[in-house]
């Protein structure tokens, strides 16, 4: 499971994110021996929505004013309602997710994560899907939605929801091991 070692992806979240969509793709990317970073707006820990109710903390790697697009091959963004909506309102991460599709790298959305694709405004002519309350709004900013486990668009993988994860993983780890 080594074959992936060497290679990086780059998290971005902040208090609200979904536990399931950030802890699941964190454990499968570290079993294929990919190197995760978590990075958030916050410099202390951040904490998961679960169930109605706050659940488990992580430990934030790096802040975005730390980062540098260009050590990660991917980036994914989790769902939760609270975290891209936290998360779109601040200018910095919004640019850090168009950088991201400014020079063709992976992206992968879960959920209501494509909200801040919408902010980054990447949707237009992407044929993409989300968690089913939020398809109005890409339709909205020009994505084709559709209803699907899973959805890959050029350098965009996007998926419903965290009954999607098991696939959803899967073409993360499918595209890490195409990618160089």
């Amino acid at each position: 499971m080594q074959e992936l070692k060497g290679k990086k992806v780059a998290i971005l979240a902040t208090n609200g994110f979904e536990e399931s969509e950030l802890f699941e793709p964190l454990i499968a990317l570290k079993n294929e021996g990919v190197a995760v970073d978590i990075i958030s707006t916050e410099k202390e820990n951040i904490k998961a929505w679960n169930h109605g109710d706050w659940s488990k903390e992580i430990e934030v790697d790096c802040i975005l004013d730390d980062v540098d697009i260009n050590n990660y091959g991917i980036l994914i963004l989790p769902g939760g309602v609270i975290n891209p909506d936290k998360l779109r309102r601040d200018k910095k991460a919004v640019n850090f997710v168009r950088s991201f599709f400014d020079t063709n790298k992976s992206v992968a959305a879960i959920c209501h994560g494509p909200q801040m694709l919408i902010e980054a405004e990447v949707v237009k002519n992407r044929t993409m899907t989300s968690f089913f309350s939020i398809k109005k709004d890409l339709q909205n900013a020009g994505a084709n939605w559709v209803d699907e486990a899973v959805v890959e668009d050029g350098n965009l993988i996007t998926s419903r929801n965290p009954g999607d994860l098991e696939a959803f993983n899967a073409k993360i780890i499918s595209r890490i091991k195409g990618s160089d």
